[in-house]
């Protein structure tokens, strides 16, 4: 039987108060989509509001473009399945082998507050499935506790560096900086150079630190699953 991942994407649309629109990172979905699917795994998309979700402007660039992204621009399955996310609300963790949550700054504002999504990433953890986040999503484990501690916490993890958020002048918009964070939440944090692939696989917790590694923890994710 084919396993089943669920991709959990961003709702939130506005750059802080910028003017400017953001929501999540395409090479991150399409990568790791790519990566699972072509191997068999069912993938199921969903976002705090449903339907499509917002795409950040900046990952549509023709320097941020990849031989994924590429796909997925001719890929009417993938585009129908965007239009029409589930809403977070209606899913359950039982009906997937592991969840995975793609980055992009949208998820700083409304996955890490949304309450919905820190009950799914708490259920899957409990019932030993993987929990996989990149670059920016391992920010919606910020408020994500088991037991009264928090998930990251004596955990290996990595996310988006503080360098790598000066790199794309944003550390003033952002609502919280996604290394600190991890590091205040008690959790292990470790990094490579900015923008180069790196993964960290802690038992059934899985994060990259940034775009160039949604694949590996894409791979990493099947190892487990």
């Amino acid at each position: 039987m084919s396993k089943k991942v669920l991709f959990v994407l961003t709702s939130h649309d506005e750059l802080g108060n910028t003017g400017l629109k953001t929501g999540f990172w395409t090479e991150e979905l399409a990568a790791p989509y790519y990566a699972l699917s072509d191997k068999g795994v069912e993938v199921t998309l969903a976002s705090p509001k449903g339907g499509q979700p917002p795409i950040d402007p900046k990952s549509e660039d023709p320097s941020s473009q990849t031989d994924a992204t590429r796909r997925m621009d001719n890929d009417e399955v993938l585009k129908e399945k965007l239009k029409n996310t589930h809403k977070l609300s209606e899913v359950k963790s039982e009906d997937f082998d592991a969840v995975f949550y793609p980055g992009g700054h949208g998820p700083l504002w409304d996955l890490a507050e949304d309450k919905v999504s820190q009950d799914l990433i708490i259920d899957f953890y409990s019932n030993d499935k993987p929990v996989a986040f990149v670059c920016h999503a391992p920010g919606v484990l910020k408020n994500v506790k088991i037991d009264g501690e928090y998930l990251v916490k004596g955990k290996n993890v990595t996310g988006f560096t503080n360098t790598e958020e000066e790199a794309v002048q944003l550390t003033d918009v952002v609502p919280f900086l996604v290394e600190d964070m991890l590091k205040k939440n008690g959790g292990s944090y470790s990094k490579v150079e900015d923008w180069a692939p790196y993964a960290i696989v802690d038992g059934r917790l899985i994060t990259g630190q940034n775009p160039a590694s949604s694949e590996k923890v894409a791979e990493e994710l099947l190892k487990i699953i």
